[in-house]
């Protein structure tokens, strides 16, 4: 591929003076790159196939700059480990071990500055890659300054459950919850219809309710 052609895929999708960057990631150690459209499960991905002489890392369509930046680092850092340890996966090598943090971490390092994040991302992307865990999603500080520069206004002004009072009420895909109690990165919540108890990501979008009983479902 191309570098022209390459750069064009990628512009706009990434902060400009990443651009560059992201090339030469490619250029060192090759790779099918695809946009897809958007996965509710993951923003990105790497997978292994035996059958393939090149591996494939796809990335979310609709992620703002800067986490689209930082999962296409975070899969080439799965694509780097695989690379230098491909004999051993699955033998002790984790898909988010140790290997993978170092090589993430040394991946991210040249673009923590000013010219790439704007402070307030910065500020907590650097707390995180202290200890990167295995979603940005993980760090409910990161989450919250990432999620102001998502272009769907609309669940930008929607709450996080992490940030939802305990005994809150709240609607999560149409169904009804009451806020429970923080387990670490989770919540404890209470359905209101089945009485059932659910661990649910604190850094999920909700709709907060005050009188559920009203709801017409």
């Amino acid at each position: 591929m191309e570098k022209e052609k390459w750069l064009e895929n990628l512009k706009g999708k990434v902060p400009e003076k990443a651009l560059s960057y992201c090339f030469s990631l490619w250029e060192e150690e090759p790779f099918i790159f695809e946009i897809t459209k958007s996965r509710r499960s993951k923003l990105g991905d790497f997978r292994y196939r035996k059958d393939k002489s090149i591996q494939k890392i796809t990335i979310n369509n609709d992620l703002n700059q800067y986490q689209f930046l930082i999962t296409f680092i975070h899969e080439v850092a799965h694509h780097r480990v695989f690379s230098q340890y491909k004999e051993r996966i699955g033998k002790g090598i984790l898909p988010h071990g140790i290997e993978w943090k170092q090589s993430f971490k040394w991946l991210m390092a040249p673009m923590l500055h000013e010219g790439v994040f704007p402070n307030d991302i910065l500020i907590p992307l650097r707390l995180y890659m202290n200890n990167p865990k295995a979603s940005t999603g993980a760090d409910l500080f990161l989450m919250k300054e990432l999620r102001k520069y998502d272009k769907n206004t609309i669940i930008k002004e929607e709450p996080l459950l992490g940030d939802l009072a305990i005994n809150t009420h709240f609607l999560l895909r149409e169904r009804q919850f009451k806020k429970l109690r923080t387990q670490r990165t989770r919540v404890l919540c209470q359905e209101l219809a089945t009485g059932r108890n659910y661990l649910i990501s604190g850094h999920a979008v909700v709709k907060e309710i005050d009188n559920p009983e009203d709801l017409p479902f």
